[in-house]
């Protein structure tokens, strides 16, 4: 199987899904490795290059959610969430902790298949706006999807880079949440809201009275540039 095709991390502690997304996808012009549990799934990671993870919420021992928000500490892998928990809280809880998509279980495999294409395409997708914008301290590359703080690397999620892609392309335009939503792929909900109050964490010296990324009440967001 060649190199170039993109390789997916499946972790997930229920035998016969593992063994059903990994020759589904398999199938489908991934290259796929399987996990059981998060001491497995790091031990995948220390040695192999991975595209996406797709993560269980619901483990033994380590739980997705514990996995993530470690991993969110020094990698930007994308992660696409799965748990049987549909919940907006539990899907709030998973982009929380740094995962770029949620889709609750039972799931159509169409669906699945969508929604990893979509992640990739993010990853890898074009740059929307070739200037480099400037706020504060900071500058974001929207070609390289790279924020820099003086001259100093910030760690984003795909979800974190698309978001401010979108804003990079008309600063000091107000987007709708809809919009937003739509452009991210990530359906209605809150789930632009979480990324903008994380983005606002590592771009804001107080996150609460935000300068640069900002609430536009009734109708969006929009961000500032210098």
């Amino acid at each position: 199987m060649s190199d170039a095709l993109p390789h997916l991390l499946v972790v997930d502690d229920d035998t016969r899904l593992r063994g059903l997304l990994r020759k589904y996808l398999s199938d489908r012009g991934y290259r796929v490795t399987a996990a059981a549990d998060a001491a497995e799934a790091r031990a995948r990671l220390q040695g192999l290059s991975f595209d996406l993870l797709i993560l269980d919420l619901m483990l033994p021992g380590e739980s997705g959610l514990e996995l993530a928000r470690d991993l969110r500490k020094s990698s930007s892998v994308p992660i696409l969430m799965l748990t049987a928990m549909g919940e907006a809280a539990d899907r709030i809880a998973g982009l929380q902790s740094g995962a770029d998509d949620y889709l609750p279980k039972p799931f159509e495999p169409e669906e699945l298949l969508l929604r990893i294409g979509s992640i990739l395409r993010r990853v890898t997708a074009p740059p929307a706006a070739p200037m480099l914008v400037r706020f504060g301290a900071f500058s974001f590359d929207p070609a390289k999807g790279e924020l820099l703080r003086d001259g100093r690397a910030i760690a984003l999620t795909s979800g974190e880079a698309a978001l401010l892609k979108i804003f990079a392309r008309t600063p000091g335009v107000t987007i709708s949440r809809a919009d937003l939503n739509r452009q991210t792929g990530g359906g209605e909900g809150r789930a632009v809201d979480v990324q903008i109050t994380r983005l606002r964490r590592k771009i804001e010296a107080n996150p609460k009275t935000p300068r640069y990324l900002q609430t536009v009440w009734g109708e969006g967001y929009v961000l500032w540039a210098d």
